[in-house]
Order: structure tokens, then C-alpha cells, then sequence
């Protein structure tokens, strides 16, 4: 504590609403929510950070401590010293000589640098967390700082990109501009450079509508990352669910992100945000004391029978406790924060499955979703869950309720499964590309729930998955322990690069099907940043800790012969998937017969033109078929323009050749769209004929009846 505070403010009574620091244009609003403290303290720092008043909010209003500085202005640095009992058996852990973040902060400065005083009981202790620590953490702490939340946004307009017309592009922020050439220094790794717009350009060629960013919101770096030369990358650390990271910022304000959104908007790309409300970062009970265990923890935090432990359902140490009012007000506040001040379009929630857990287990009917759904403003933007966590029961894909899209690792798993060529895939892999209705088709629920990856952050890149067929994590400094085993990769006869030709060209034809099979596949796709052009992480499939050239996408590699022939193929899928509205239709195709018209909205078809019958499914060793799907029987039962097309899709994942007898088309010819196994694939095939497909590899066919191909 410092040896003399210099009390100046005139503190006055203000309001319990909103939460956070609030400036009004004459002062600032200070609330902060706890309902078992017995006092707080406001602590405000000059622009060094050292610490120049202390004052004590002057009114508890329905569990809110509040008070009003007229003197107050943007920019004022400040944080908070919470009383109440140290009781850790009991679940608090009050303890006023650590300064706290305001969990409704809107800008923090400064970073955590670890120290003992951090931590609310005496490192190394006989009596470890019961016991007390009296050291000020203050000079180790980042601070709060008061915004001024007016910007002008000008003509800014969402997107609003309905569903079945999404694509989603995954990225980092410093990832994706860390090494872009059109990106100036200054600007590389933030918000700023995410605006320049080579970059932004790149991204919508894809036919990519949806950017969506890695978590932004403020994290910590691990000690033990540190110790070791490497820090958080991958951000699902956080501290503050109202501030943008400091490190993604060229400036010091949070309207560079306004400005990124703006840009992103204006090009005809929603913002989506990968948020981490399922925990914080301030571990178990051995934890430091930086935010929510100091302002009332036994509020924040989901805590076991003795009280001391926490429910670790998250593997991280902690698990927000979101049936808690408190708790679960500061999420949606959150969300609805980042929605009307910061613009963004949607959220993908990571380990969705604990925002869903009630007392008694998984509840798609539990409060937060429930409030999600009703909210006006939550409502009404996108919602993706990634739904498992590591509790008990948490696995619940195709369990969220209606108006929430998932992540599909079922997808993943049996598209990658198949294209290696593993017995027994093709009936879920029909399954899979239209929609996976064996999952999401209730509740009105749309293909669209279904967000299909073959590849995401957190796992092999794409050019990694046919190239490694172990993991290669030792640069993560953990003996190679970590991450996961079953990755469902191969690497065709060597590991890791090569220059045997034969492999390499194998290679390549793997990844054409692999992102033909996502961008044509029924559902919602979603591509990782840098798989467009063949990006390696060198088999690390646990990039979490490395912020450097491993994980930065590598620009000048992109430009290469190879890397740039296989964009263009991307770019070729995005426009094909844009024209045909058949491969991004809304609605489950069926295998519906039409009498009038003698068709079905889907067929399947064995490689000599017959149908497939349910022993041709039940082979574990069939590996190639064809869908048609004929927009003239639509899986609604209702004509739509814009579908009077016949497309065909050939797929061989045997690791030979197999001839295909092609539907017969009365006075048409196919078109052939894509051809995993050609360079150029715009030519025409007369029906009846033979297709010599080779072994592994995909093609899609059209017959267009008419001029509407939207």
C-alpha cells in the first residue's frame, strides 16, 4: 500500500447501472457487481501506473457497489480492492492488498508480470491457498483504463449474410498479418493491419462471407510459457470479456477495431468471434488473484463441495458459474457489447457445452441459452457452438436448441477417414456432404446447423494432415506429450516434406478433395486461414504457444507455382458453391420421389449407374459412388427458381482407378465444374458415357436447363 494516497476526488453517490466505468461526457460511472464484499475500493493511477487515490464506493444498490467521479475522464487509469472474509473452505477469497480488474473493462493496459504478489495466499506455503498474503500486487498488474465510446461509424451496415449462404473463415489476427508484404510494420499482428486491403481482398476472392477472428478478448500469458521463451498464441486465456487484446492493437484505442469492422463490413464480410466464457485465467485454487476470485468468488465460479476446489469441466482449472445471475448478466452484457458498440455479426462460443450446464448436467432449455434466444439483440446474430467440453456428459453435438449452429467433428472425423481411404466410411460420408440430418434435422433446424470443418486451429493444417502421420509438437517444450494422437492424417510414404514427385502430386490431389468435399458439401463450411494455399506448421498439430513464422501465415510461400494454383482452385469452389443453389439449398435433401416428375431430390448411385442398395452401403470396402441432386424435385416439395439444374457429383476414394457410367441426360451434355484430378476442368461429357476416374479424386458435373443459376 502506498505510504500517501492524495485524496482529491468528490466522490458522489451514482448509479448501480451500467456495470463497468461509464463516462457520460461530465464524469465517470464506476459500478462493480458483488454480492458478498463489505467494501470497495476504487484505485486510481497516474499515466506510470503508481497508484495516487483510494476511494471507497459510497453505495451497495442490489449487490452493486457504485460511486461517481465528476473529475473522472477517459483515459483515467484504475482498478479495484474488494474486502470481505478470506475463507477459502467457505468459497471466498477476499483479499484487498490485491488489485483486481473490473470485469466490465473496456481497454486494459499493461500485461501480468508474474510475481509472488500476485497470488492471494503465500507461495510455497505449508498451509498453500489458506494461507493469506498481505504484499500489494498492484506494481505487477495491468490496469483499467476509462473509454470514450464515442465513434463514428458512417454509413456502416452488417452484412447480415443469411445462413445458407455463409462461409466461414477461420483466422488469427496476428497470424493472418503478421507477414503480409502489402502490410505496413507498424500494423503487422493487429486489428490495423486487417484493414489493408490486399489482405481483406484475398479473403472475399475466396467466396468466403464471415471472418472469423480467434479470441480478442484481453488474455494472460502463462508463467510457465514464459519461463519457457513462449506465450499464449492462440488467446483462450482470458481476463477481460470487454477489452480487445492490447497486443492486437497498433494504437491506443479500441476504435482501431471499429475500424476493422468497418472494413470488413464494407467488403461484404461479417465478423464473427471465437469467445472463451467458459473460463478465465485465473486457474484453481492455486491460482492468482487477478479479477473475479478476489471481487466474489463464490459468485463467479462453479466450486465443488468443499468450497476451496473448483469444477474443473473445462480442463483449464476453473468453470464459470453461468447459473449464477451475476455471472450470467456479465456474459450477456458482454455479448451484447461486442454486438451494438463493436458491431460484430456473431460469436463461436469454445466448450459451448459448459454455457448449457445446469446443476443437474447439459440443459439445451438452461438459462444462458434460453437467454440467448429471447435476447433482442442476441437473437438475431449468429451463434456457433463448439459442443463438448471435458466434463461429464459433455459431448453434445446435435443437442443445442434451435437458432444455434455447431461445430461438426463428425464431419471432420469421416471425411478424413474416407479420403484416406479407411474401410467402412462411404454410408456416413453420404451423410455427412448432405447435411448430416442424422444430427441436426429437429426442431426445424436447418443443414446450416451443421458448421463442417476438415480443418481447424486446433489440429494439423491441411498441407500437415496428408503429409504427417504422427504429431511433431516438441518445439512446445512438453516432450511432445501434448495434443492429440488420433488425427486421422497420413503422409502416403514419407513423413513430412519430400521431394519425391509422385507423393507430392498425391498430396495436392488430397487436399483439392478434401476442400472440394467441404465447399460442396450441404451445411455451413468453414476454412482455415492459410489451408488455401498449402500452409505447414511442420506437423505441430498444438500450435497454442507459438506466436512466431510457425503459425504466421507465410505470404511469400503463397505466391509460389503450387501454393498459388491451389487458391485459384479455392476460389474456383467458392464461385461454383456461390452460383449453385443446390449445394447450399437450406433445406435436407431426402431421397423424396417426385411422381409427376419421376425424380428424387437426391440418388445414389454405384460407380455403374445403378442405385445403391443397402448391401452396397453396408460394404466396408466401397469407396466410390455418385450423387445427382436435380433441383427439379426440390427436398421442400416447392419449385424454386434459380435450382433448375442437375448436378453430379463422382467420388473415388479407392487408391486405384474406377470407371463411372455416367447418367444418361436426353439431349443434354455434363458440364464438368471440378475435377480434383485436372488442372483445368471446363469441358463436356455426353451421359452414358464412361468416366475413368482417378484414384483419389472427385469431380462435380452440372446439366443447367435455364439461364437462373442463383
Amino acid at each position: 500500500m502506498p505510504r500517501r494516497l492524495i485524496r482529491v476526488s468528490r466522490v458522489r453517490e451514482g448509479r448501480p447501472f451500467p456495470l463497468g466505468a461509464t463516462f457520460d461526457g461530465l464524469g465517470v460511472n464506476f459500478a462493480l457487481y458483488s454480492a458478498n464484499a463489505t467494501k470497495v475500493e476504487l484505485c486510481l493511477f497516474d499515466a506510470r501506473g503508481h497508484e495516487r487515490e483510494r476511494i471507497v464506493l459510497p453505495e451497495y444498490t442490489d449487490e452493486v457497489w457504485h460511486g461517481y467521479l465528476p473529475d473522472a475522464r477517459p483515459g483515467q487509469l484504475y482498478g479495484y480492492r474488494v474486502h470481505g472474509p478470506y475463507e477459502p473452505e467457505a468459497g471466498h477469497r477476499f483479499n484487498p492488498n490485491k488489485l483486481l480488474l473490473d470485469p466490465y473493462a473496456k481497454r486494459i493496459v499493461g500485461q501480468v508480470k508474474w510475481s509472488p504478489a500476485l497470488f492471494g495466499y503465500v507461495l510455497g506455503h505449508r498451509d498453500a491457498d489458506l494461507s493469506f498474503d498481505r504484499r500489494d500486487s498492484a506494481p505487477s498488474m495491468p490496469k483499467c483504463a476509462v473509454v470514450d465510446p464515442a465513434f463514428t461509424w458512417g454509413a456502416d451496415r452488417p452484412p447480415q449474410t443469411p445462413w445458407q449462404n455463409t462461409v466461414v473463415y477461420e483466422a488469427h489476427v496476428r497470424g493472418l498479418t503478421m507477414r503480409h508484404p502489402a502490410v505496413p510494420d507498424a500494423w503487422r499482428g493487429t486489428f490495423a493491419g486487417l484493414q489493408v486491403d490486399e489482405v481483406v481482398e484475398h479473403i472475399r476472392s475466396l467466396g468466403v462471407t464471415a471472418v472469423e477472428l480467434m479470441p480478442v478478448h484481453a488474455y494472460v500469458d502463462d508463467a510457465h510459457l514464459l519461463e519457457r521463451g513462449l506465450r499464449n498464441y492462440w488467446g483462450y486465456n482470458t481476463i477481460g470479456f470487454f477489452a480487445p487484446q492490447a497486443r492486437y492493437m497498433a494504437s491506443d484505442t479500441v476504435g482501431e477495431f471499429k475500424q476493422m469492422v468497418a472494413r470488413l463490413h464494407r467488403a461484404g464480410l461479417e465478423v464473427i468471434l471465437d469467445v472463451v466464457y467458459n473460463h478465465t485465467a485465473e486457474g484453481n485454487e492455486l491460482g492468482p488473484t487477478l479479477s473475479f476470485r478476489g471481487i466474489d468468488n463464490r459468485s463467479y465460479y462453479r466450486l465443488a463441495e468443499n468450497r476451496r476446489h473448483y469444477i474443473n469441466d473445462t480442463g483449464t482449472g476453473n468453470t464459470l458459474d453461468l447459473t449464477n445471475p451475476g455471472a450470467l448478466r456479465m456474459v450477456n452484457d458482454s455479448l451484447r457489447y461486442w454486438v451494438e458498440e463493436m458491431h460484430v455479426d456473431g460469436f463461436r462460443f469454445d466448450l459451448a457445452t459448459i454455457l448449457g450446464r445446469e446443476r443437474h448436467g447439459f440443459d439445451p432449455r438452461g438459462g444462458f441459452l434460453d437467454a440467448c434466444r429471447q435476447d433482442p439483440v442476441l437473437s438475431r446474430v449468429k451463434l456457433i457452438a463448439e459442443p463438448w467440453d471435458v466434463g461429464p456428459g459433455g459431448y453434445q453435438v446435435g443437442s443445442f436448441p434451435p437458432g444455434w449452429a455447431e461445430w461438426n467433428d463428425r464431419f471432420r472425423d469421416n471425411v478424413r477417414a474416407f479420403w484416406r481411404g479407411d474401410e467402412g466410411q462411404l454410408a456416413e460420408f453420404a451423410t455427412r456432404i448432405t447435411g448430416s440430418a442424422d444430427l441436426f434435422d429437429k426442431g426445424g433446424r436447418r443443414p446450416t446447423a451443421s458448421v463442417n470443418f476438415v480443418t481447424a486451429h486446433d489440429g494439423f493444417t491441411l498441407r500437415d494432415l496428408v503429409s504427417y502421420e504422427h504429431k511433431h509438437n516438441e518445439a512446445n517444450g512438453e516432450d511432445n506429450a501434448d495434443g492429440t494422437d488420433h488425427n486421422l492424417s497420413a503422409n502416403y510414404g514419407v513423413e513430412g516434406d519430400t521431394d519425391d514427385a509422385a507423393i507430392n502430386a498425391l498430396r495436392l490431389r488430397q487436399q483439392r478433395n478434401l476442400l472440394a468435399t467441404l465447399f460442396l458439401s450441404q451445411g455451413t463450411p468453414m476454412l482455415l486461414a492459410g489451408d488455401e494455399f498449402g500452409r505447414s506448421q511442420r506437423g505441430n498439430n498444438n500450435a497454442y504457444c507459438q506466436d512466431n513464422e510457425l503459425t504466421w501465415l507465410d505470404w511469400d510461400a503463397a505466391s509460389g507455382e503450387e501454393a498459388a494454383a491451389l487458391a485459384r482452385f479455392v476460389r474456383g469452389l467458392g464461385e461454383v458453391r456461390g452460383r449453385y443453389r443446390l449445394l447450399h439449398h437450406g433445406r435436407f435433401f431426402r431421397g423424396r420421389y417426385d411422381e409427376a416428375l419421376g425424380l428424387k431430390d437426391v440418388t445414389w448411385l454405384r460407380p455403374d449407374g445403378t442405385e445403391m442398395a443397402d448391401e452396397h452401403w453396408h460394404d466396408p470396402q466401397a469407396r466410390a459412388l455418385m450423387m445427382r441432386l436435380d433441383g427439379r424435385a426440390p427436398p421442400s416439395g416447392l419449385h424454386e427458381p434459380g435450382c433448375e439444374v442437375t448436378l453430379l457429383l463422382l467420388v473415388n476414394a479407392s487408391s486405384g482407378p474406377v470407371s463411372f457410367r455416367l447418367p444418361e441426360i436426353p439431349d443434354e451434355h455434363w458440364r464438368v465444374l471440378i475435377d480434383t484430378a485436372q488442372a483445368r476442368s471446363h469441358r463436356t461429357v455426353a451421359g452414358g458415357t464412361q468416366w475413368d476416374a482417378t484414384d483419389r479424386s472427385l469431380a462435380l458435373l452440372a446439366v443447367e436447363r435455364d439461364s437462373r443459376e442463383t
